[in-house]
């Protein structure tokens, strides 16, 4: 996944780290990339495959109340983004760095804005979905990959340059 110049970060985004500030001072000097296990592997699927089916589906407006809100499924709900956040954390929990867990901002085929997790590794760019219980390459799904976490510092986005569409990253 290549990323081009840095970009305006999400407004929930931006929320999150009004509330929560940690989320977004996280910094990694990356030394080498993610080495890939088959025991790493199998840690990541079952992460995914948890949150797909521990949390329920719930818009941030029926569960907060406002039309955009960022937030840990303390409650067992949430939205896309919600999802990425808590396989974000479960991950790091596990020992993964920041840098190799990056929130991920995408256009779906039908043109609505949607939220996942990429995972960086010495096999390339892996995406957990909770709309997808496989966890495929990113080059894999049918997205428009808009703009993505630094792997550098958690507060600040980059734009992606995915090469199969022009899209503008700044309508998330």
């Amino acid at each position: 996944m290549q990323v081009g110049a840095r970009t305006t970060q999400p407004v929930g985004h931006y929320d999150l780290c009004r509330q929560l500030p940690k989320e977004c001072s996280q910094k990694t000097e990356r030394n080498s990339e993610l080495e890939l296990t088959r025991k790493l592997w199998a840690a990541i699927v079952a992460v995914n495959n948890e949150v797909n089916s521990q949390i329920q589906p719930r818009t941030d407006m029926e569960n907060y109340g406002e039309e955009e809100h960022w937030a840990y499924p303390e409650n067992g709900f949430g939205d896309c983004e919600d999802y990425a956040l808590e396989k974000r954390r479960r991950l790091m929990a596990l020992g993964l760095q920041p840098g190799d867990l990056l929130m991920t901002v995408v256009r779906q085929s039908n043109g609505d804005g949607h939220a996942v997790l990429t995972v960086r590794t010495s096999h390339g760019d892996f995406i957990l979905d909770n709309l997808e219980p496989r966890v495929l390459a990113w080059t894999d799904t049918e997205y428009t990959y808009l703009k993505r976490q630094s792997e550098r510092h958690s507060g600040v986005w980059m734009q992606i340059n995915d090469g199969r569409a022009d899209a503008v990253a700044s309508l998330y």
